[in-house]
């Protein structure tokens, strides 16, 4: 499991690297983040709930059946979305609701 970092959305406010708790996250030249070591990224997605700029995803990689895709969190009071985008540029939505999500 990792993420990926999308410099065109990074504002480097340096957010990232203050949760990532491997400190994995770091600033290029530029100020833009990046992840030095995809490989030992543990997966906690702190760094995705943290970021305002939806630049960073969760790589869903063929480990846990994601065959390279990417998963994009946006999360709100009343729902959560889950944007994925497959390899091939295919995007799936799926909306769920947090008040209704532990009814089982």
């Amino acid at each position: 499991m990792s993420i990926a970092i999308n410099q065109k959305n990074c504002i480097g406010c340096k957010k990232c690297l203050s949760v990532c708790p491997g400190s994995l996250i770091k600033l290029n030249q530029t100020g833009k983040a990046f992840i030095k070591y995809p490989k030992d990224c543990w997966g906690c997605c702190s760094c995705i709930k943290e970021c305002q700029a939806k630049a960073i995803d969760f790589y869903l990689g063929v480990d846990i059946g994601g065959r390279g895709s990417q998963m994009q969190v946006d999360m709100k009071a009343d729902k959560v979305t889950w944007k994925i985008t497959e390899t091939d540029g295919t995007a799936h939505v799926i909306e769920i609701n947090p008040k209704a999500s532990n009814q089982y």
